[in-house]
């Protein structure tokens, strides 16, 4: 199965400097069609009006972090099957345990770049 290089991605940062850089990483990678959010309320309410085909977030934002929006996507039976990146400075082992066992797809640590997010991205979704 492809990848379809037109799904609706939606990053999700309170940084507005990281959403760019994403934005442009994978503009790089060759999506366009990216949706954002300033922290995981915003992007429960998009992901509720709109059908997104990944969501990449940081974990630490506020009010609501992105653990915590894991969390909520994967109890709400329209959104859970939802592919999840998670992205974070923090690469503690405990971190990584508690997003796996909340049903991330993967976990990116910054920095990373146009080559880490794209071999992240294809294991979650696929070759492209």
């Amino acid at each position: 199965m492809s990848v379809d290089m037109n799904m609706e991605i939606l990053i999700v940062d309170d940084y507005r400097t990281m959403l760019r850089i994403i934005r442009n990483l994978l503009k790089q990678i060759g999506f366009d069609n990216v949706d954002e959010a300033t922290d995981g309320s915003m992007a429960l309410k998009k992901m509720r009006e709109k059908s997104y085909g990944l969501v990449i977030s940081d974990w630490n934002m506020e009010p609501m972090t992105g653990l915590q929006l894991l969390k909520e996507v994967r109890a709400d039976a329209k959104l859970k099957s939802t592919p999840f990146i998670m992205v974070t400075a923090e690469s503690k082992t405990e971190n990584v345990i508690a997003a796996k066992q909340a049903g991330v797809n993967n976990y990116i640590v910054k920095p990373f770049n146009a080559a880490t997010l794209k071999m992240k991205l294809v294991a979650v979704i696929g070759n492209f």
